[in-house]
């Protein structure tokens, strides 16, 4: 397991629709409910603007030919939470990774097909620690999920034939961590 390298941000141009999306989390997030149902009241907050045409702007639509992108939409002052839109192009995706905090996932345009696993620590000297998948799971556009650390270890890849976009709240702030990233999970892994 390795802590991956933070990555650069620049500050994000809003549109209203965004604003308004800003204020939902906010009030969610200030609400000060444990990690569970904060990254749930996040994902109904998130759900109404999904697939809007009027949320991103062409340049947080924007996608890298090499890794799937990601755009810094918004980090709150305080630290409490980070917005962030991910863009896939076809066949890129994640490493299998953990997160520092809560998070709550929406997919604004396309599909992504994420897998979950579940660690299963060493048994003694004679047997390494690996990944046990869980779930398999495709979220359309529309769509949102949340979890929160531990039991949130997933790889999310874009399998659909086109572009898929994301929006990611996280519970930290994005803008100084550099990353939403705990851990990158280098184990072997059944299924």
């Amino acid at each position: 397991m390795t802590t991956p390298p933070p990555t650069a941000f620049t500050a994000a141009r809003t549109t209203a629709r965004l604003d308004s999306l800003i204020d939902g989390v906010r009030e969610a997030v200030g609400r000060g409910l444990p990690p569970d149902p904060t990254a749930q009241l996040v994902g109904e907050r998130l759900a109404p603007h999904l697939g809007a045409d009027d949320l991103l702007t062409p340049e947080q639509c924007a996608s890298d030919p090499e890794r799937y992108r990601q755009h810094l939409l918004h980090a709150e002052h305080d630290g409490s939470f980070s917005l962030v839109a991910l863009v896939w192009l076809p066949g890129q995706g994640t490493l299998v990774h953990d997160h520092v905090s809560w998070c709550t996932t929406g997919v604004h345009q396309g599909e992504e097909y994420e897998r979950r696993y579940r660690l299963v620590p060493a048994d003694g000297p004679r047997t390494a620690a690996r990944l046990v998948a869980t779930a398999d799971v495709v979220s359309r556009q529309g769509e949102f999920c949340g979890f929160a650390p531990p039991g949130d270890i997933h790889r999310v890849r874009n399998a659909g034939p086109g572009t898929a976009i994301s929006l990611h709240v996280y519970g930290a702030d994005i803008s100084r961590l550099g990353t939403s990233v705990r851990r990158v999970y280098d184990l072997p892994a059944d299924r």
